[in-house]
């Protein structure tokens, strides 16, 4: 487990050995010639005071030397100036020393969203506190994190609802990710995710219609993940869409979905005396790359032997060869529009209706599926 602190709302202080020399907010007011009360609008509402005023106070801080307390603008505002985000481990520690390589050089799902928060959180002068861990872990860092937060952001199924609800009474929540149908305890609550079900049903129909595919075989965990579950329900429909017999169940469930996992279902789908699918769609980028490696290790070739497809639109997606076909998910814009959504409850819409938002996704059309070089087509869904 850790705890992380992303993007600083301010500068680092300048260190002093005595303690008495550190300037205050009374310094910062004469020097600048206004009063403390203006000093304090100036860090905490900087659009409220004149540009002139702003600036004048700005350079005699940065003379003096003047950083904020942190602490103090908490007592005196009930505000600590941080938002929180709570995320499952989604790391990808691999054994082989080229995976390992591979990991450090691609951002993952959870690390775009960090990067969107981060982003937006700067612009607003806030700073980001994030807790990942593995499963089963989040739970003893909730209360750490939401103690520490004015907003506080999670991922489906990261957080407990009992957990979640108590947050949710004494600061803002949005909810990433997952449907929230089946969440009744917390339909009070902002709500974020993308259209996983549209999205994998369109890359499966073209995978059936325009490439002619009938032996699909579909790699997740959908009962511990509501985005995947969502993913394989559009699966599900294009296959029956196009005839195809499938069952009610993945062709194979994996654990972690990481890497490792695309190469072991290549394995197990790939046995001797079983009849090799004709296309491996897997839910999400990380087996897919996996799968990748593995199937070059056996000798088959991507896509004239078989055809791999993911989900997310990680950037390693678009590196590794042959490119990989796979939906993109905007998962910057979802960080982004987390961070929008609990500032504007931070500023004063706290009791306003629950904000639901369905991101759109892009199915993107590259080597991996034999659509030619290069990123070929891309689909906006919806």
């Amino acid at each position: 487990m850790r705890l992380q602190s992303y993007a600083r709302a301010y500068p680092s202080p300048r260190e002093s050995l005595f303690v008495s020399s550190a300037p205050t907010v009374y310094d910062v007011a004469a020097r600048s010639g206004v009063s403390i009360a203006t000093v304090s609008r100036v860090y905490r509402n900087p659009d409220s005071v004149r540009a002139e005023t702003r600036e004048r106070v700005l350079t005699a801080a940065r003379a003096l030397g003047y950083v904020p307390s942190g602490n103090a603008r908490g007592l005196a505002s009930r505000s600590t100036g941080i938002l929180g985000l709570c995320f499952p481990d989604y790391s990808d520690p691999d054994t082989e020393a080229t995976e390992a390589e591979d990991e450090d050089a691609a951002m993952l799902y959870s690390d775009q969203i960090i990067r969107g928060m981060e982003r937006a959180a700067r612009r607003h002068g806030y700073a980001l506190l994030i807790a990942a861990s593995l499963k089963g872990g989040p739970e003893s860092l909730v209360a750490k994190v939401a103690g520490r937060v004015d907003g506080f952001a999670a991922l489906a199924r990261t957080v407990p609802t009992e957990e979640l609800e108590v947050i949710s009474r004494r600061q803002p929540v949005v909810m990433l990710a997952g449907p929230r149908e089946g969440t009744d305890h917390l339909d009070h609550l902002d709500h974020i995710e993308v259209a996983n079900f549209d999205g994998q049903k369109e890359l499966t129909r073209h995978l059936i219609e325009d490439h002619g595919l009938r032996r699909l075989a579909y790699i997740g965990s959908a009962e511990e993940s509501p985005d995947v579950e969502a993913r394989f329900r559009g699966y599900l429909e294009a296959c029956r869409d196009g005839r195809l017999n499938v069952g009610p169940e993945p062709d194979l469930r994996v654990r972690m979905m990481r890497q490792a996992d695309g190469a072991r279902a290549v394995d197990a789908l790939c046995a001797p005396g079983r009849e090799r699918p004709e296309a491996l769609v897997f839910a999400n980028d990380q087996m897919a790359v996996g799968a990748l490696h593995a199937l070059e290790k056996r000798g088959l070739r991507v896509p004239d032997d078989m055809v791999v497809t993911g989900f997310d639109g990680i950037p390693l997606s678009r590196l590794v060869r042959p490119a990989l076909t796979t939906v993109h998910q905007p998962m910057l814009r979802m960080g982004e529009e987390a961070v929008e959504l609990l500032v504007k409850r931070l500023s004063g819409a706290r009791d306003a209706e629950p904000v639901s938002l369905m991101l759109p996704v892009t199915v993107v059309r590259r080597d991996s599926c034999g659509c030619g070089k290069g990123e070929v087509a891309h689909t906006d869904i919806p």
